[in-house]
């Protein structure tokens, strides 16, 4: 722990990362009268969320309430119990539950992000009790990034195969309609609007301002700072905690009283009034944390931003802070990913997170040529899948196998619905093709016999509508990502029509779940089980409460803000704390 005798600045709050978690940590407590400065290692704002898809699980939000759709935070817990199973984490989670609707509310009347239902959104195990199919799942409105002027170069922009023309974002209810642009009048108009929009933004701006899901987030929060004045330093990082002198109760070192920051070249050191906030990304690109909580091999892969190093849990151990791991399954919340290759050395990562892998005809084999999981399960179960397969035989990595009928109607990873041909994306060595699947087996690696007989079997589901094996397209959320004009099952269909394709996918993870261990205002707590007093941590350096579990779309980003708002209040001196909204719980239960 640095000592410090003379101060370069003072704050209320300082926040160490710019992600979602830190910005809207920022963005309370500016609003509850806050003196606040973020600090950001990197030279843009967003993080990982910037590349994402947005959303966020916040079960009885009022957005969906509003817009006729019911759930309650009740059902959710027994949802979670089930999960998560034990009672590790759960008081955690129910003041979650109970905080979720009032934060995003809060967001909602009172800044500039504001958010919309998504409806029907399945969670992920609709086998458990409390799963819900509609209600949980709000998304950031899109946002214009015009907004912004000149800081809109500073908003990190999401990953070059969710953009189509160099630097137009799509989002997902936009493909339908640019897919068949030629369909109808409205799809065509839709679709010139968008294009002519873009033409026009790439006059001024480096890429289209028209911005959707995660980046509309980000962008959100970081716009809602600029008109509150709250100053973030960029290319900024936080090297050392201070803390008081002496000892509490015999047991931590005092409070955490600011922290030393290299800016620009400078070193300065930052007193804080009431707390640093760690909301640094995670350890995503960690070696030594990966190795510690990741399954093994540890996969290559990662979708974090590549400054998410475990900053913040490097500095809260330091100050004796406590990281919750062991119970955390694999460490992090996962995607099946492929390679793309484009011009020169550079390479990318395509999340195959829903527009694929439950579609019908693509079956996903491993070495053996076997299937091992239901294709259409959510991507964080699928790559589960990958890795208990994967000690039998090699899965990583596994194969995504289909037909080019499949290709040209669905797309597949970076290829498009209606590509033509295929010759560019096996020359760059993305996806192979061959006239029989005896020799797509040899040319990829996997046994011949094992994909013949794997792909007979699978054409035999198809033609009864009925997997026997894995259960494709029974569940609600195999059928919402299917294709309901396919019947009789919206997600089986036969792979009969050479050539045929495959495409590798590799583990990756999307967000880190191992992390600090915090109370349910955020304070870390040391290793004795104590809040470390004047340090706090939300977003990916948070624990998180999920435990690697994945109950639906959004686990990351709902929790993230949802416990930035509690932070900021909690510094703020305006806690609802977790006893007031576990007696509103126990309440409730009570009356019913």
């Amino acid at each position: 722990m640095a000592q410090v005798t003379a101060w370069d600045a003072e704050v209320d709050l300082l926040v160490a990362g710019a992600g979602p978690g830190g910005m809207a940590a920022a963005l309370v407590g500016a609003l509850e009268g806050l003196e606040v400065m973020v600090c950001e290692k990197s030279g843009q704002i967003g993080g990982t969320a910037s590349t994402s898809a947005g959303t966020l699980w916040i079960p009885g939000n009022t957005q969906s309430r509003r817009a006729g759709y019911d759930d309650s935070p009740e059902q959710a817990e027994i949802y979670m119990d089930r999960l998560v199973g034990g009672t590790k984490g759960r008081d955690l989670r129910s003041v979650y539950l109970e905080t979720g609707p009032a934060a995003i509310d809060y967001y909602d009347t009172r800044t500039d992000v504001q958010f919309l239902p998504c409806g029907r959104h399945p969670d992920y195990q609709q086998n458990m009790a409390g799963a819900a199919v509609t209600g949980r799942a709000i998304v950031p409105k899109p946002f214009d990034g015009r907004l912004l002027g000149e800081d809109f170069r500073l908003v990190r922009p999401p990953i070059g195969e969710f953009m189509i023309f160099g630097g137009m974002m799509v989002g997902k209810d936009d493909i339908p309609r640019l897919i068949g642009r030629f369909k109808s009048a409205a799809n065509f108009t839709y679709s010139a609007k968008l294009f002519l929009r873009y033409l026009s933004d790439r006059l001024k701006y480096p890429r289209g301002t028209r911005i959707t899901m995660g980046n509309a987030l980000v962008a959100r929060l970081f716009y809602s700072l600029r008109k509150r004045k709250v100053p973030i330093r960029l290319d900024t990082a936080i090297r050392e905690l201070v803390r008081e002198d002496g000892r509490q109760d015999g047991r931590q070192d005092g409070r955490v009283i600011g922290a030393v920051v290299d800016s620009g070249g400078r070193t300065l050191r930052v007193r804080t009034r009431k707390g640093v906030v760690l909301a640094t990304g995670g350890f995503a690109h960690n070696r030594a944390f990966r190795q510690a909580f990741m399954p093994q091999p540890v996969p290559v892969h990662s979708l974090a931003c590549e400054t998410d190093t475990g900053d913040g849990l490097t500095l809260a151990q330091a100050a004796g802070a406590r990281i919750d791991g062991d119970q955390h399954r694999g460490g992090a919340f996962w995607t099946p990913v492929s390679v793309t290759r484009r011009t020169g050395n550079w390479r990318g990562l395509f999340p195959h997170l829903a527009l694929d892998r439950a579609k019908p005809g693509l079956i996903a084999v491993n070495a053996a040529g076997r299937r091992f999981v239901n294709e259409g399960a959510s991507y964080h179960d699928f790559v589960e899948a990958m890795f208990d397969s994967h000690k039998l035989v090699p899965t990583m990595p596994a194969w995504l196998i289909c037909d080019t009928a499949f290709v040209a109607k669905y797309g597949l990873g970076v290829v498009h619905p209606g590509t033509r041909s295929l010759a560019p994306h096996e020359k760059s060595g993305y996806l192979t093709t061959a006239p029989t699947l005896e020799e797509l087996a040899r040319k990829i690696g996997v046994d011949p016999a094992g994909l013949a007989d794997s792909v007979r079997r699978h054409n035999g589901f198809a033609r009864t509508g009925s997997d026997l094996d894995f259960g494709k397209g029974d569940s609600e959320l195999n059928r919402f990502n299917g294709d309901p004009e396919n019947k009789p099952n919206p997600c089986l269909k036969p792979i009969e029509a050479a050539p045929f394709v495959a495409v590798a996918v590799w583990p990756a993870e999307i967000a880190c779940s191992a992390g600090l261990a915090t109370d349910a205002d955020g304070q870390v707590l040391g290793e004795s089980g104590d809040p470390i007093q004047g340090l706090y941590a939300c977003g990916n350096d948070m624990a998180s409460i999920m435990a690697g579990t994945y109950p639906g779309p959004g686990t990351t980003l709902g929790p993230a803000l949802v416990f930035a708002y509690r932070v900021a209040m909690h510094a703020a001196g305006k806690s609802d704390a977790a006893g007031k909204a576990m007696a509103g719980r126990e309440e409730r239960a009570a009356a019913r």
